[in-house]
């Protein structure tokens, strides 16, 4: 398989965590529903590949997300080696119960940075969503688990348009202090440009949020999420979130396409000699299994050049 000329680069960490939200941010986002059975083996094979940080599922509604309806029996089904770690979304106390009792031990919960995503994801406010997440964090912690935060529409809204920095840093900020031990900073609609992702981690950076708290999630909708993944690692930012195969989107926002393929981020990293860990041609040969799967090509483009 052809892989890139090693050629490092300074400024840049030496090892970085890929945290792959294939099974749960990809599948959500598509049409047909995918066999439990699949979605286990889709995991098996990422964690072979070398993913140690596998986001598996979410236990949201399955009236909301139907795709992912199946959460508690995937778990069932899953018995990956010691040192994986496999968080799942969780949404509410009530989502809480259910991952509790599935023998969860990492969740994440998820909130906007704009009113209007709030709105139409949360049925909530900016200020109300966290009347939902504070229970929710409070006793996952009590309970021993982690508990990371995602943010939401941290670059642009497609209702409300621009989203002011200090907005942002606002919410992710008070996630921080509710005991989140990790912020993912997403840019749902993929709008985001270079200079705007240093803006914002230097802005999180002044309001006491170090870059060692925040991890990355780019979408690829105008071909910028690995410009602004590496600018990400040049601030000092050593985790960050992909698909495999470029899976996923956002349910609760049209315009947002697939999230930053883990292929086509792999490859950039390879290239850099920076240490993930993980084989890109088990990964990319994961992919076209799963896009088999689905009956339709992968986005990634790393994936369409390595599928021979």
């Amino acid at each position: 398989m052809r892989k890139p000329q090693l050629v490092k680069a300074e400024g840049l960490p030496d090892r970085v965590t890929i945290y792959e939200v294939g099974p749960r941010d990809g599948l959500q986002n598509e049409s047909a529903i995918v066999d439990v059975a699949v979605k286990a083996e889709f995991i098996n094979r990422l964690v072979d590949a070398g993913l140690t940080t596998v986001e598996t599922t979410s236990f949201v509604h399955p009236k909301w997300v139907p795709q992912l309806a199946d959460a508690a029996e995937l778990l069932e089904r899953l018995d990956l080696p010691e040192g994986v770690r496999a968080p799942v979304l969780v949404p509410n106390e009530r989502g809480l119960d259910r991952a509790l009792a599935a023998g969860v031990r990492e969740i994440a919960i998820f909130a906007s940075a704009t009113e209007t995503f709030a709105a139409n994801n949360l049925n909530s406010t900016l200020d109300d969503q966290f009347a939902m997440f504070t229970p929710t964090i409070q006793r996952a912690l009590a309970e021993g688990l982690s508990v990371r935060g995602y943010v939401s529409m941290c670059y642009g809204d497609p209702w409300e348009g621009d989203v002011p920095i200090d907005q942002v840093v606002k919410v992710g900020a008070r996630l921080v202090e509710l005991g989140c031990h990790e912020l993912s900073l997403g840019d749902t609609i993929g709008v985001a440009t270079p200079g705007h992702v240093t803006a914002l981690i230097t802005a999180f950076g002044a309001a006491g949020v170090g870059v060692e708290k925040l991890a990355v999630h780019f979408h690829d909708t105008y071909g910028q999420a690995l410009a602004n993944t590496l600018t990400a690692f040049r601030d000092g930012v050593t985790t960050v979130d992909s698909s495999a195969g470029g899976l996923g989107g956002c349910p609760y926002a049209e315009s947002a396409t697939g999230n930053l393929a883990t292929e086509d981020l792999l490859w950039q990293l390879d290239g850099l000699g920076i240490q993930t860990g993980v084989d890109l041609q088990k990964l990319v040969e994961t992919s076209i299994w799963m896009a088999d799967q689905l009956g339709k090509p992968s986005p990634s483009r790393v994936v369409q050049a390595l599928a021979g």
